[in-house]
């Protein structure tokens, strides 16, 4: 299949002026924090503001019992937004609402439920392990580095040896930089320069359908390439399994290998944003670095960590969360009306995006105590009583991420692990500014230089 082609089966990008992450561009122009507008707006205009933007009409939504209307209440009336995404995710789960969603979600679940992650814990330390060699010789080297590729390939590499029996049958960092090239809205117009990983390329729209011709070619690679073990308890093989039931006649083979895109793209970019800022900030601050040392050093020493052992690392799990209530991975989440309804004393109309703030939420100074300020205590504090949904990095509800859980469990463990052999230090600009598109990413990305620790 040509570039061409690809481009004309992927319907309008991301960049298209009929996507609402196009729309939103004007508001998120800040290079620093384009979060710092929508902000401003809510505390000026309250918690619902409907704001016309070319041929949408966008709901910025800001308070957590509104999201609970939109995520819980009425989740029935809200459908995802997908518009644009279909070349990452095509027809998979994620993208679905109602009986279909459920019908397609059900044979995947068992993969999901926490008494799975103690099977998966040494694949994700073996990954880990793996990363190690990596920063031991950028260790050597005094090599500077991009960190957030760093963490993408590890996220990756725990994804296809836990869930699929499989190494990784394709280049995790060529991969990576597809996957930015498409998500990027401001490669979705006119060629312009963009930086990456600290160099610079020109991107245009022949550039965004490539990535999308390679990211294509990665689940069939992955269904083919030798299982590692043959385990019969992995994802891959439920999926394998919804093919074959004739009860099931929508999952087709394309319909798994969208459920694989799914997972090498969601549960790979989040996963990977939240570690690479979890250690941006543990850089800046090295006690809560030490912290995370002497608490692995005391729960599991010199052997390796196990699930019992996860439930212990009580600190490192809480700068995992205060990671994502600073930076999370999702910046919004965003719906579209399919029924009249009213917010917050404000109309919607059927056809209506549905824009819920939620980093917005998770810097309420209404909601939390120094709201700006990285304190993993506070996940510990049982006397604080947190506002029921004023945080939703994994979403809410029903549709709330089905791999939220598992996500944590990677990243706890491989900070812990990664931080007891070796200090990363944070050596980009100071603060790193932010670009919001899909996912809240650093702009130009988190360049790091790792020491290992004797």
């Amino acid at each position: 299949m040509t570039a061409e082609s690809t481009a004309q089966q992927s319907g309008f990008g991301l960049g298209d002026e009929s996507s609402v992450w196009f729309n939103l561009t004007p508001l998120l122009k800040d290079p620093d924090n384009p979060m710092r507008l929508l902000m401003q707006m809510a505390e000026r205009y309250g918690p619902v503001i409907p704001v016309n933007m070319a041929n949408q009409r966008i709901v910025l939504v800001t308070e957590p019992e509104l999201f609970k209307h939109v995520l819980v209440t009425k989740v029935d009336n809200y459908v995802k937004y997908f518009d644009g995404l279909k070349p990452i995710f095509g027809k998979s789960m994620i993208t679905h609402d109602g009986a279909l969603w459920q019908k397609i979600r059900m044979p995947q679940q068992p993969a999901f439920h926490p008494d799975a992650f103690a099977e998966y814990i040494p694949y994700f330390i073996e990954a880990i392990k793996s990363k190690m060699a990596h920063w031991a010789e950028f260790a050597r080297t005094g090599e500077t580095f991009e960190m957030v590729e760093q963490t993408w390939t590890l996220a990756a590499d725990m994804i296809c040896k836990a869930l699929f029996d499989r190494d990784m049958p394709f280049n995790p960092h060529f991969v990576f930089k597809c996957v930015k090239t498409y998500t990027d809205v401001s490669n979705h117009k006119d060629i312009r320069l963009k930086r990456q990983a600290d160099a610079l390329f020109e991107v245009g729209d022949e550039d965004t359908a490539k990535a999308v011709e390679a990211w294509w070619s990665v689940p069939p690679a992955l269904f083919a390439a030798d299982p590692r073990e043959e385990r019969e308890k992995t994802l891959l093989k439920m999926i394998q399994n919804a093919m074959a039931d004739p009860s099931i006649p929508e999952f087709d083979e394309q319909q798994a290998i969208d459920e694989i895109k799914q997972y090498l793209w969601a549960g790979t970019e989040t996963t990977a944003l939240t570690f690479a800022w979890a250690l941006y900030l543990t850089s800046k601050n090295p006690e809560a670095a030490e912290r995370i040392r002497r608490e692995g050093e005391t729960v599991y020493g010199d052997r390796e960590p196990t699930a019992a052992d996860y439930s212990a690392l009580q600190y490192t799990r809480a700068v995992i969360q205060e990671t994502m209530r600073l930076y999370p991975p999702v910046w919004s989440l965003i719906r579209v009306a399919t029924e009249p309804d009213v917010i917050g004393g404000k109309e919607i109309k059927p056809g209506d995006r549905i824009v819920l703030f939620s980093y917005g939420a998770h810097h309420n100074p209404r909601f939390w105590k120094d709201p700006e300020e990285f304190i993993p205590e506070r996940w510990m504090d049982k006397t604080q009583k947190q506002v029921k949904y004023s945080y939703v990095p994994f979403g809410a509800g029903k549709r709330s991420c089905i791999g939220g859980a598992m996500s944590q469990v990677e990243n706890t463990l491989a900070l812990s692990i990664l931080l007891r052999r070796f200090r990363p230090e944070y050596v980009g600009l100071e603060p790193p500014g932010l670009n919001a598109t899909v996912t809240l990413t650093p702009r130009g990305g988190l360049l790091f230089r790792v020491q290992e620790l004797s």
